[in-house]
């Protein structure tokens, strides 16, 4: 089956407040990320020419080319993380295999030009994608969730201790200007990256999983004039440069967190103070 695609375009923030409930959802959220039969299915966005894709393959699936590229093949000017959020499988880059587990990342370089997709037991596999345009070819990466050290942040008290864990980053898996992660919240925690920021220099998708039947408040948006969408589990926002980007939910989640822009420094954010928010 051909993947298919479709193109997401956002407002100014300007014009943000004035949108009804189900556009503003339309513009930012993205409902089904896999979508159902095993297909592969793109979000190309213009955050910085971010792609969001997902496949939970019951047979082999290829990364096909699509109209957007512009491109001989999907990864001739891309380069694509990929983090698997489902059961163990398998990812085919060119003549190498990459077995991943649960939260296990790979990083494909640009270039590669066969990739495909597969489930290694009854639980499929879910493999979240982010794509964006690339310059040069690094190599190939897989990190292991079990060789990741997290950073321990928040507390229980302010019902945010959580743990990230930085998969491709400076430090890290090295890439062109991917950044991505994600986040665990401890039990008993429900808000992320409150206080929020915002960051000029680079946009940023946030995925959303593991609800386990909660639902997440996602708040976006100018700092002055703040919107929220309710998100549930497998489901994506997209965070432009100028809007912030946090959550909180009726109980424990995870989510990956996806940047590309001008830089790669993980900290490189304009911070907004509490009392400034609207």
């Amino acid at each position: 089956m051909a993947n298919s695609y479709k193109l997401l375009t956002t407002p100014p923030p300007e014009a943000i407040e004035f949108l009804p409930t189900q556009r503003l959802r339309g513009t930012f959220l993205i409902d089904q990320v896999f979508p159902p039969g095993g297909q592969l299915f793109w979000n190309f966005t213009d955050l910085d020419r971010m792609a969001v894709g997902g496949v939970a393959p019951a047979s082999a699936v290829m990364l096909e080319n699509v109209k957007q590229t512009g491109s001989e093949f999907f990864l001739a000017r891309r380069e694509m993380g990929i983090i698997n959020v489902g059961g163990p499988g398998m990812v085919r880059v060119d003549v190498r295999e990459y077995q991943l587990a649960g939260l296990d990342t790979l990083y494909v370089s640009m270039g590669s030009k066969q990739v495909s997709f597969e489930s290694a037991a009854r639980e499929l596999s879910k493999f979240y994608m982010i794509s964006c345009p690339a310059h040069a070819a690094h190599a190939t990466t897989l990190a292991r969730k079990s060789e990741c050290k997290p950073i321990e942040l928040g507390s229980s008290a302010a019902a945010n201790q959580r743990q990230i864990f930085q998969t491709i980053h400076a430090g890290g898996i090295k890439s062109c200007q991917l950044v991505m992660g994600f986040t665990e919240l401890a039990e008993g925690s429900v808000w992320n990256t409150m206080p929020p920021h915002t960051h000029s220099r680079r946009s940023e998708i946030y995925f959303y999983f593991d609800l386990s039947g909660n639902i997440v408040s996602h708040f976006l948006g100018p700092p002055d004039r703040t919107r929220h969408i309710f998100v549930r589990s497998d489901q994506a926002v997209l965070s432009p440069p100028w809007s912030i980007h946090c959550g909180c939910g009726t109980g424990a989640y995870k989510f990956v967190w996806a940047m590309a822009g001008e830089n790669q420094t993980f900290d490189d954010m304009d911070k907004v103070a509490m009392k400034d928010l609207s």
